[in-house]
């Protein structure tokens, strides 16, 4: 009963994409340690691979139990369950919308940036009229 999946089949895939986002850290940090490791002077060449080796599936073993454990707990993976059951029922737009929306983040960046080098060059040439710059 100790490694059984606690409410099976409810939040798999906030569960799922967690652990895989989870994951992805510890492997980005299992390959910078990988580096690090050839810069150990005292371990000989040789066996240098079977130390790599060895701290790389040790950490991918001790964070994936401890990520197993985590998930399970049933506080977080009821949270977890909630958080799925909620992204059910959130009205997403549609693609039209979407491309809408982008077209109008666009144009209001682009206006702003234009607006502002205008007001940038107006007081550019108020200080070079004031000989506060030179120009």
């Amino acid at each position: 009963m100790a490694l059984s999946i606690y409410k099976p089949g409810q939040g798999y895939y906030t569960r799922m994409l967690s652990a895989v986002g989870v994951g992805v850290i510890v492997l980005s940090g299992v390959a910078w340690l990988w580096e690090k490791f050839t810069t150990i002077d005292a371990i000989p060449t040789k066996q240098m691979l079977y130390y790599q080796a060895g701290m790389a599936v040790g950490m991918i073993a001790v964070f994936g139990t401890i990520v197993y454990f985590l998930l399970n707990k049933p506080r977080i993976a009821d949270f977890m369950i909630a958080t799925e059951a909620e992204m059910k029922k959130v009205n997403w737009p549609s693609k039209k919308e979407i491309i809408g929306s982008t077209w109008v983040v666009i144009c209001g960046t682009a206006f702003i940036a234009t607006l502002l080098y205008v007001i940038n060059i107006g007081f550019t040439t108020l200080f070079i009229w004031m000989n506060l710059l030179e120009g």
